[in-house]
């Protein structure tokens, strides 16, 4: 009986362990407290001058904080680079140091996995609860850049790592714009299928593939006797084609004459960068376009607007075509890219086989060709004045170049102007020659 009442007891103790325990369990969480702030936001914007803010991770497991905590440490050296050319200054290439090994960490903004769409914005958020502000950054061209390791020695090792973190996603990159250009044709506006249109006109422009069946096709048209003998009339006076007959001066050059109409596709770039928002540099486009940037932009009707810039970049493929064959080569010209159609028409039209320079019956009707759409430009009525500047020719030497187009010069408020009247009527050859004397 004593042995049952002390196993009694112990079980009785034991009892109320169990239930504190449970008890401990059901307790409720003390509330996790929040700290309310009342602090001041900014938002920055980008600035031209300044590069925003990188966010870089690296896959390999570097961590460069770690190698700064030990005394006598090699910190890690940062630089990063910025491709400051036209229209690409967000291209960015960031290259971490470290201090002991032979190596490299190379990310940029234009290849590997930052090549691909990106569907978000990034921002960097600084709070300083002293000063009680939240501050706001751009990530810079809203990129997170991947890390990836490059060995210094070896040159041959960078352009493979370089190759292989391009072509990361280029399978990926090449499914997701076929399938985007499948839904921009079946579901885009107009505007978004005629740059698409446009894309793949240049792609198949810059495809060697493609050029030598363009040249096969030339070599293969059937020329209009006819029209070649009016050709080599017109070139004998060195004006584009013309019509005596006409009664309107856009009869009396007509322009689709001038600009053929396989031209008007490869002439959007200065409408493409107004379109973006961005501004014609000086040091790309001549003064004659640059200073009518505001009557382009002042036009409502898009077909007229469209027709302008063309023509303003007609008459900028013409200008840097002479100074790529002059003595001197304007620098501004060197780097200059005409479309191989336009420059094929060019070359046949203004060179003489195996010569690299223009003769001088060949840059008369390139002027020609230059000052006849010069006033289409300005409906007719054109101050020679800036376009002499980038024939680099003076305004006097320009004038019989108008007359010889059948234009009339006059000074109005002390500024020449030229005019074209119609019908045409150019000088005789006996009055050229005096002038040219």
């Amino acid at each position: 009986m004593e042995d049952d009442e002390q196993s009694l007891s112990k079980s009785r103790t034991k009892k109320p362990d169990k239930r504190s325990r449970e008890e401990d369990l059901h307790e409720p969480m003390e509330p996790v407290k929040h700290e309310n702030l009342q602090v001041k936001i900014q938002l920055f914007q980008d600035q031209p001058n300044k590069i925003p803010p990188l966010l870089a991770y690296f896959p390999s497991g570097y961590n460069p904080c770690k190698t700064q905590q030990g005394e006598g440490a090699n910190k890690p050296k940062v630089k990063v680079f910025r491709n400051m050319a036209l229209r690409k200054s967000n291209r960015l290439q960031v290259v971490v140091s470290p201090g002991g090994p032979n190596l490299d960490f190379v990310g940029s903004s234009y290849a590997g996995e930052a090549a691909a769409p990106q569907v978000c914005r990034y921002s960097l958020g600084v709070l300083d609860k002293e000063a009680g502000t939240l501050k706001i950054f751009p990530i810079a061209t809203n990129k997170i850049i991947r890390m990836e390791p490059r060995v210094r020695t070896s040159e041959t090792a960078n352009e493979n790592a370089s190759v292989s973190a391009k072509s990361e996603l280029t399978t990926d990159k090449k499914d997701m714009q076929d399938k985007l250009g499948e839904l921009t044709a079946l579901y885009g506006t107009r505007r978004d299928r005629k740059k698409r249109k446009d894309f793949i006109d240049l792609k198949k422009e810059a495809d060697p593939e493609s050029q030598k069946e363009l040249e096969k096709k030339i070599g293969q048209v059937a020329f209009d006797k006819e029209a070649l003998a009016d050709t080599s009339a017109i070139i004998t006076r060195n004006i584009p084609p013309h019509d005596v007959s006409a009664t309107t001066p856009l009869e009396a050059y007509p322009l689709d004459k001038i600009i053929l109409k396989g031209d008007w596709d490869f002439l959007g770039d200065i409408y493409k960068l107004l379109e973006a928002g961005e501004k014609v540099s000086s040091n790309a486009y001549p003064h004659f376009v640059c200073n009518r940037i505001r009557k382009l932009n002042a036009t409502r009707d898009e077909k007229q607007k469209w027709q302008l810039a063309c023509m303003f970049s007609y008459i900028t493929h013409l200008v840097k075509f002479r100074d790529q064959f002059s003595m001197g080569q304007a620098s501004s010209a060197k780097n200059h890219n005409i479309p191989s159609i336009i420059r094929h028409r060019f070359i046949n039209m203004f060179t003489d086989p195996g010569s690299k320079i223009l003769a001088s019956e060949k840059i008369d009707l390139l002027f020609s060709y230059v000052l006849v759409l010069t006033l289409h430009a300005d409906g007719f009525r054109t101050d020679p004045s800036d376009i002499a500047k980038d024939l680099r020719i003076s305004k006097v030497d320009l004038r019989p170049h108008f007359r010889n187009l059948g234009c009339n010069l006059g000074y109005q408020s002390s500024v020449l102007y030229a005019t074209l009247p119609v019908p045409l009527k150019f000088p005789s050859e006996n009055l050229r020659k005096k002038r040219r004397r």
